[in-house]
This record gives structure tokens, sequence and C-alpha cells, in this order.
């Protein structure tokens, strides 16, 4: 890797966008810091993080003629230590920072490095490989609320950001089906558990129905463990997924919606 290059202004603005993404980026007390860290300049401290970051980098190049203390940044940025009582917020800014570091063949490893990488990954085949999983869901009828989540920004390095959010996706219509505002084990056990739950798969008239009603409710608990709380474990989780598995994962998130979609909720006594 050769830290004497320059970024073009597009590539500085998607690692801008990245770090200083609203939700999965850094902090604007992170920002002071790591931008010190690095000896650059913080000019706008009190503007917006994207346009403050763009703006502290793109004067850092300009003045200096290279890329070196931008780089410093995101090494800085992405240690992995940094982020030991939150690790579930490295996965994220990772894989943001990834698409943006790709255009300029560089990527961030999951122990936090920086290293040179192949320029494979460019948009055009960040948009067929979404296309291609689209097509192959459309075909086999997955429900249109999955189809969503099959986006270039999302499949363009790994199928798992597009699984990871289509299950996020299931979550969302738990919570706008029933008011609740848990995540996770909480939110399904006061949703689909409970005598009679919140959503009712069917009727709830026998043994067997109620055993139906039980299972689905483990099933998408079993798919919230699976993804939702994964890089919460451990940053080293984020899955070098294949488009099979990725279509069978959100072929899944589709029956749970189709069922979702066409629960009701029985009258509480």
């Amino acid at each position: 890797m050769n830290d004497n290059l320059t970024f073009s202004l597009n590539q500085i603005q998607a690692i801008a966008d990245a770090l200083g993404d609203t939700t999965d980026g850094l902090t604007g007390t992170e920002i002071g810091l790591l931008l010190a860290n690095a000896r650059i300049d913080d000019a706008d401290p009190g503007i917006t993080k994207r346009k403050r970051l763009l703006n502290a980098f793109v004067n850092s190049q300009n003045q200096l003629g290279h890329r070196k203390h931008i780089l410093a940044f995101v090494r800085f940025a992405m240690k992995p230590e940094r982020y030991a009582r939150s690790p579930e917020r490295f996965e994220p800014m990772r894989a943001n920072l990834n698409r943006g570091l790709v255009f300029a063949g560089l990527q961030i490893e999951e122990r936090g490095e920086l290293v040179s990488s192949e320029r494979a990954s460019t948009l055009p085949d960040a948009i067929r490989r979404a296309n291609d999983l689209r097509a192959d869901l459309a075909t086999r009828g997955v429900h249109p609320d999955v189809l969503a989540f099959c986006r270039a920004e999302l499949v363009g390095d790994n199928y798992f950001h597009a699984v990871l959010e289509a299950t996020k996706s299931v979550a969302a219509k738990l919570r706008d089906r029933t008011g609740l505002t848990d995540d996770g084990a909480v939110l399904v056990d006061r949703a689909l558990g409970g005598n009679p739950p919140m959503l009712a798969i069917n009727a709830l008239a026998d043994e067997s129905q109620l055993s139906e009603q039980r299972g689905f409710a483990q099933l998408v608990k079993g798919m919230f463990g699976m993804f939702r709380n994964t890089t919460a474990h451990a940053p080293r989780m984020l899955w070098d997924m294949a488009r099979s598995d990725a279509e069978d994962l959100l072929t899944l998130a589709s029956l749970i919606h189709r069922r979702l979609d066409a629960a009701v909720m029985p009258a509480r006594v």
C-alpha cells in the first residue's frame, strides 16, 4: 500500500460518509479525538459529522499532497480495542467503510488492519450481484419486503448484510403489528407468546395449532439469535456467505413475513 498516493474527492466523500454515518458511525467526540491523533485540523467542529470529516480530510490532503493522515485516521478509528465495551459497533462501521475504501483498492480486515485489496468490487459488480440475487429470489416468489434488501450497497462485498437487514425488517414488522418497542427474543416472546399471544398465526383451536404457534415463535427467535445478535458477540462473526446460503436464509425471512402478514390479534379478555 502506498500512503503517498491521494484519494479522489469521491473516495474521500465515501470514507467520510461511512465514518460519519448517523446510525453506525463515530460520535462527534470521537471524531475530534481521532482528528487530533491523526494530526488533521478540525476546521469545522460545529457542522454535521459527515461534512466535518469531508472538509478535514480534503484540507489535509490538499495541504500535504498525500493521504497519509487520512489513512492514519482510518487506522486509529478501526482499532478493535476501541470497541471493547461496545463490540456491536465494529462490524457495521467496518462494512460501511469497506464499501467506500474498495474503490481505492483498500479494505479493513476483521482484525482491524488496513490492507490493499483488489478493485474487483466495483459498483457495476455490486449492482450485478444484487440483480442476480433479486432475480433468483423473485423466481422463488420471495416476499416483497425481503426483496427490498437485495441492493448493491448491501451485497457488494458480502451477502451477509442483505440477510442481516432482512432480519431487522422482521423485527420492525413485529413492532408495527403490535405497537411494542422491544427487540430480539423479548420482542418475540411478547408478540408471539402468551395465552393468547398478541399475534396468532392460526386459530389456536387445538394442541396442534398451539404447538405450531410455539414453533413459529422459536423459529423467529432462532433467526434473531443467528443474525441480530451476531455482531455483538465478536467482530470476527461477519460471515463469508455464499449466495446460495443467502438465498435460503432470505427465503426463510420471506416465510416469516408472510405468516406475520396473515397473523391476527386474538381478543383479549
